[in-house]
Parts: structure tokens; C-alpha cells; sequence
């Protein structure tokens, strides 16, 4: 009888985690097309970028060499402004003089939109929407309850209440309104969207967009973007700048792109982040659930 070699995965195991070997197949794939190498960050819901994503992210870097281009999937609602950075500069110090690309399936709002600007060239399709420059800050009231809060948004309360207080001082409901909106807070969140611009424009200088003054100005304007949760489509984000390329839903680089994005979608629960390329696969644990 031929004496074979078993295979290095018991067929269990093989089993319990043919998702991830199915979706790491379909990344080979991507990078063959493309001949470049590709990393993913995608978050669950209510999952933000925070500082601990710092370890997971830098393991899907761990093997790539300096000066190097890079593919990376980014799906996120946002975050830590200075988290974002940090994952930013991490990116950036290992791909050095190659090209960075950002391919955006879903959205990458807030934070996200700062990190996918730092890219030479984003991809997006008619399902895509970046954000508003509009961080979130995590505060803690007046009974000691910690809420997240979309800084521009805030600030955007504060200026349109105070207006319509200068129009008129016996405006009872401007007053009540205003008179909730914490002076400290306002002064904080002021020197974070300052601290946001700042970030802005440095990114869109590292993706050699000569116009990153602008648009920075541009999206962080919280009159033409009202909410936090304002979409800014393809079509938008080449309007004010961004060096944006548009594939449409037939196109077999978008059609991989999509059915990736799919599965990595499912495996994420509330609160958790995927962290994938073609050798590495993490998920972080959500807060309320540490054994997963």
C-alpha cells in the first residue's frame, strides 16, 4: 500500500476554520491579479479603532518587506484620532517610496476617511462612502456615564445655537439647548478638530496631493456635510480632491474585492475587528466577550 504523508491539518480543524482558509484563498487570488500584497482591516459593529489595534495590525505587516507597495481593504464607522494615526504611520514607514492603495467596499467614515486619504489611490464603488473629518471622542457626563460623542457634530450644535441666540436672546429652546453643551467639552473638542485637520493635511501631503490645504477645508466642513454619518460617494470625494478611482460592479477586481468583503463581514460579530492577510487572521475580542 503507498505510504502518503497525512495532510498537516486534522480534518477537524481543517473544518472548524474553512472560512478563514476560504477567504485567505480568495486574497491569493486578489494579490496574483493585482501582483501586489494585501492586508485587511474591517470592523464589526460598534467596533472603533482604538489603540490596541496596534498589535493585530502590525502582524499583518510583520512579513512584508521595506519599500514595498500594499493593498488594503479598510471598512470602519471610525475612532481614535490619534489610534488612527498611529496605525497610519506604522503603514506608511513600511511601504516607504512604493504605493499605497486603499480599497473601500463599504465605508470608512471619520478616522477611517483619515486613514484611507493617506493613500495614493483609493478604490471605491458605487456601494463606498467615506466621511466627514468628524472624530469621536469618548466623554464622561455629569453622572459618570461615558458617551461617545462625533466632535464636529457637537461643535457644529454649539455654533448653530449660538446663532440663533444673536438673532434672537428670547430664544427659550436655544437657551436650554446651549445651556446642555459643556464649556469644557466645546474647548476640547475645538483642539481635537484642529488636531483632526492637522492629521488631514499631512496625509493628503504623504499622498502627494498638492491641494491638501483645500481639501482637508473641504472635509471637515460641517455645513456642507451636516452629520456625522453624512455619505461622501465616489463621485463626491473626486469632486473635492481626492485622488479617488471608480470601479463599477462588473469589474472583476471589484467583483473579488466585493465577495471578500462579504465574508469577512460575517465573521465579525458586534464589537469585534478582523485583522486578515494571506499568513495572518485575527479577530479581537469584543468588550463582552474576552473568550472569543
Amino acid at each position: 500500500m503507498e505510504d502518503r504523508a497525512r495532510p498537516k491539518k486534522t480534518p477537524m480543524y481543517e473544518a472548524l476554520n474553512a472560512s478563514r482558509y476560504q477567504r485567505q484563498e480568495l486574497i491569493r487570488a486578489i494579490q496574483a491579479r493585482s501582483g501586489t500584497p494585501f492586508i485587511a482591516y474591517l470592523s464589526g459593529p460598534d467596533a472603533l479603532i482604538n489603540r490596541a489595534d496596534t498589535a493585530y495590525f502590525n502582524d499583518l505587516l510583520y512579513h512584508l518587506t521595506a519599500n514595498t507597495n500594499l493593498d488594503m481593504l479598510l471598512h470602519t464607522p471610525g475612532g481614535d484620532i490619534d489610534a488612527a494615526e498611529k496605525l497610519m504611520f506604522i503603514v506608511r514607514s513600511r511601504v516607504g517610496v512604493g504605493r499605497l492603495r486603499v480599497i473601500v467596499p463599504d465605508f470608512a467614515k471619520s478616522a477611517g476617511t483619515l486613514m484611507a486619504i493617506g493613500a495614493d489611490e483609493i478604490l471605491m464603488g458605487n456601494t463606498s462612502e467615506l466621511g466627514p473629518i468628524d472624530p469621536q471622542m469618548t466623554v464622561t457626563d455629569a453622572q459618570g456615564n461615558s458617551i461617545t460623542q462625533p466632535v464636529q457634530s457637537y461643535l457644529q450644535a454649539h455654533k448653530t445655537l449660538s446663532e440663533r441666540l444673536k438673532r434672537d436672546r428670547d430664544d427659550i429652546a436655544a437657551q436650554i439647548l446651549l445651556g446642555k453643551l459643556d464649556p469644557a467639552t466645546i474647548v476640547l473638542f475645538e483642539a481635537v478638530r484642529n488636531r483632526a485637520r492637522t492629521f488631514a493635511e499631512n496625509q493628503l501631503r504623504l499622498a502627494r496631493n498638492s491641494a491638501y490645504t483645500l481639501v482637508a477645508s473641504k472635509l471637515i466642513d460641517g455645513e456642507k456635510w451636516p452629520t456625522h454619518e453624512y455619505p461622501i460617494n465616489w463621485e463626491d470625494a473626486t469632486a473635492i480632491g481626492i485622488n479617488v478611482t471608480h470601479l463599477e460592479p462588473d469589474d472583476v477586481r471589484w467583483d473579488e474585492y466585493w465577495r471578500l468583503y462579504c465574508l469577512q463581514r460575517l465573521a465579525v460579530k458586534d464589537g469585534e475587528k478582523l485583522f486578515e492577510s494571506e499568513y495572518a487572521c485575527a479577530i479581537s475580542p469584543s468588550p463582552d466577550s474576552p473568550s472569543r
